[in-house]
């Protein structure tokens, strides 16, 4: 991944409510990159754009409170 990227996300996740707990995704061209936000050093997980296009297309089910 190059140097200066910008990593997002989601509006959903509240630092306070969440206890950080999310993960941060980046675009760059053909990859999405996709990474621990409380542990941004720990590695990238890259998958490709039709991966990344499925996986939010797919019906998961939500998690109960």
């Amino acid at each position: 991944m190059p140097a200066h990227i910008t990593w997002r996300r989601s509006s959903y996740s509240d630092s306070e409510g969440q206890g950080g707990n999310c993960v941060e995704v980046t675009f760059d061209g053909p990859a999405v990159g996709i990474r621990d936000s409380k542990s941004p050093d720990s590695g990238v997980l890259l998958v490709s754009s039709a991966v990344w296009r499925g996986f939010l297309a797919a019906k998961l089910p939500t998690r109960a409170s």
